[in-house]
């Protein structure tokens, strides 16, 4: 298998996230293969953006997907995040946009 994947570690995250709001950070990091500073940096582009928002929970952080944000690429931009989480996480519980 070559060393290559479809979704860049952004994605990763973002699917690892998606599954599970209150995911430490540092279990992100070991799912994607990268380290804990560089899974802070890639779950920060992502509040930042818009696609995630992050709430204090204790000591904890909780993340919300923000379902009807378009991906961000020319090619892709049609499509909006949950249209990708339906269709690779079936299992993840996704509501309506007009819940998001």
């Amino acid at each position: 298998m070559s060393d290559w994947t479809f979704f860049t570690n952004h994605g990763h995250a973002f699917f690892c996230i998606a599954r599970d709001p209150e995911i430490r950070l540092r279990d992100v990091a070991e799912r994607v293969g990268v380290t804990e500073r560089a899974a802070q940096r890639i779950v920060a582009d992502l509040v930042e953006s818009g696609y995630l928002e992050r709430a204090r929970d204790g000591r904890r952080n909780r993340y919300r997907v923000c379902l009807d944000m378009p991906l961000r690429h020319p090619v892709e931009n049609a499509h909006r995040i949950g249209d990708i989480l339906t269709l690779l996480q079936p299992n993840v519980e996704v509501p309506d946009a007009a819940q998001s």
